[in-house]
């Protein structure tokens, strides 16, 4: 039951749509690093598949659902044949791009702790590999572009910490009983609506209390 929070149809397309646009900022970041052909391609294929594989490798879901539904293994090869050819026009739509990134990161925070509860982890395990499933694939895209992750930098807005928030809310429906398509909905909406809010505002995480080094960040890196 736990599973089954959207119908089959519907969970597959929003799972490619945020797939496609995770693979799609890989791969962006990849032209950046003036990365050839096959580099775009893994970074693309990382950056969204990377956060599902690590959380089914964890619960026992083997083999992913990313090597048993060729949808999901495709889907970010054509998204980094996009950006090969196309990648002006689509930097000047990163508005855009971050919007839908936004969402994925909802939809994946809330489905990622469902599936790993599915397979028997408690609820803290379950909102932790929640998180892991919607920012795994950034940090390991990040890892091989040499780059610090972003969710790890005080200069970046807030993006693991809305997803934090998703995961939580679904942990705690389960543990009341109150987990139905409309609570993971609104669990989905409520990381969405703070990532944007994020974005907008440029929220950032607090740095260490009474912070006085005067060293600075591109002196320790």
């Amino acid at each position: 039951m736990l599973l089954q929070l959207f119908s089959p149809s519907v969970q597959h397309t929003l799972d490619l749509i945020g797939i496609f646009v995770f693979a799609i900022s890989g791969a962006l970041l990849a032209v950046r690093k003036n990365f050839d052909v096959f580099g775009i391609a893994v970074l693309a294929e990382i950056t969204a598949l990377g956060g599902g594989l690590l959380r089914d490798i964890i619960i026992g879901a083997v083999p992913p659902a990313a090597f048993t539904d060729l949808g999901y293994f495709t889907t970010p090869f054509v998204a980094a044949l996009l950006v090969f050819f196309l990648h002006p026009q689509v930097e000047r739509i990163q508005v855009g791009v971050n919007v839908f990134d936004a969402a994925g990161l909802g939809l994946f925070c809330v489905t990622g702790t469902v599936k790993a509860y599915a397979y028997g982890l408690g609820l803290t395990a379950s909102a932790a590999l929640g998180l892991a499933t919607a920012v795994g694939g950034g940090v390991l895209r990040d890892v091989l572009a040499n780059e610090v992750p972003s969710l790890l930098r005080w200069d970046r807005d807030l993006y693991a910490v809305p997803a934090m928030v998703g995961a939580a809310m679904v942990a705690l429906c389960i543990r009341y009983d109150a987990l139905t398509p409309f609570t993971s909905g609104l669990a989905v909406v409520t990381a969405f609506a703070l990532r944007l809010l994020a974005m907008r505002y440029h929220w950032r995480a607090p740095r260490a209390w009474n912070r006085r080094s005067t060293v600075s960040e591109e002196e320790t890196l």
